[in-house]
């Protein structure tokens, strides 16, 4: 086995165990043999209806995120970039968040978020236009804007009637309650990193810097639009599925990084089997640490998170 494909082998086999876990971990434990041999419909039930979408989405997600992290670190050349630092969250979490106030549900909600993440992308786009999109513009834009959204956000929670405050703060914190099966994440996930790695040469140019990358040819400003727009769709896909989740897209580049150096052809897919193991392992944790009870799955990704990028920081 060469260096290069021990990383690839070493986080597959996590994101099968992840996966493995989570299928079998739960209230009610259900193993491969029951599935294939036991004739109890309800233990199928549960995998089917439950188990396998939630566990899929979990995946999905954390891949979008990495994904969109690894693409957002480039764009904004600063380590401490991930999918959320141009308000894109924002967006989505103030569109829900209204329509829960107003009553809605189901197809709603999940509407209502994408249609906030692609309203704060367009602003953004349309703010930095004038300045030719440059990095810094990008970044300020986003923190202005994630700045008002945040504050609609608390107007929001403090005008709900208390009834209603529990689900809009889970939700906030990352909530895999109502997963289905994923088909439009795993569409988006797959043609888009497809995409990336076509774009992976001019990105591994971009990351020397703009200037030196404009000097070999490259044309910087389509490769900013080009990334800043799928960063933006990976994080609103995202948001849609499992709603408010952090640090997947801040620390899985970092880590990806230090085991496979950077390439992004060899880079972007280990994000997407990393981060979507990682929050797999999440999810599992969430679901039964305090089963029957659930945490929100990103208050355990920042348990998990928080340790691991002091970590880094020593590294």
């Amino acid at each position: 086995m060469t260096l290069r494909s021990r990383p690839f082998f070493i986080v597959t086999c996590l994101a099968i165990f992840s996966v493995c876990l989570s299928l079998y971990k739960g209230s009610t434990p259900v193993t491969l043999y029951q599935l294939l041999f036991d004739e109890n419909h309800q233990l199928k039930a549960i995998f089917l209806q439950f188990r396998l979408p939630r566990t899929l989405t979990a995946f999905v997600t954390g891949g979008l995120l990495a994904l969109a992290g690894s693409l957002m670190q480039l764009l904004l050349q600063n380590p401490l970039a991930d999918p959320y630092v141009l308000g894109i969250s924002g967006g989505a979490a103030l569109t829900t968040l209204t329509l829960m106030l107003l009553g809605a549900s189901g197809i709603w909600l999940l509407s209502g978020a994408w249609a906030g993440s692609l309203l704060a992308t367009l602003l953004i786009f349309a703010l930095a236009r004038k300045h030719r999109w440059q990095t810094h513009t990008l970044l300020l834009t986003g923190i202005a804007l994630a700045g008002g959204f945040s504050a609609g956000i608390s107007l929001i929670l403090l005008l709900t009637p208390n009834a209603s405050v529990h689900n809009m703060l889970f939700w906030l914190s990352g909530d895999l309650n109502d997963a289905q099966l994923p088909y439009a994440g795993c569409l988006i996930l797959s043609l888009g990193l497809l995409t990336c790695l076509a774009l992976a040469p001019g990105l591994d140019l971009l990351a020397r810097g703009t200037k030196q990358a404009q000097a070999l040819g490259l044309s910087t400003e389509r490769f900013r639009i080009a990334i800043f727009l799928l960063s933006s769709l990976f994080t609103a896909t995202a948001v849609t599925l499992a709603g408010c989740i952090g640090f997947i897209g801040l620390l899985t580049p970092h880590l990806t990084r230090l085991l496979t150096g950077y390439q992004h052809r060899l880079v972007l897919p280990l994000s997407v089997l990393l981060g979507g193991s990682l929050l797999t392992l999440a999810d599992t944790f969430a679901r039964t640490l305090l089963a029957p009870e659930q945490l929100p799955v990103g208050i355990v990704m920042a348990l998990i998170g928080v340790p691991t990028f002091i970590w880094l920081l020593q590294k």
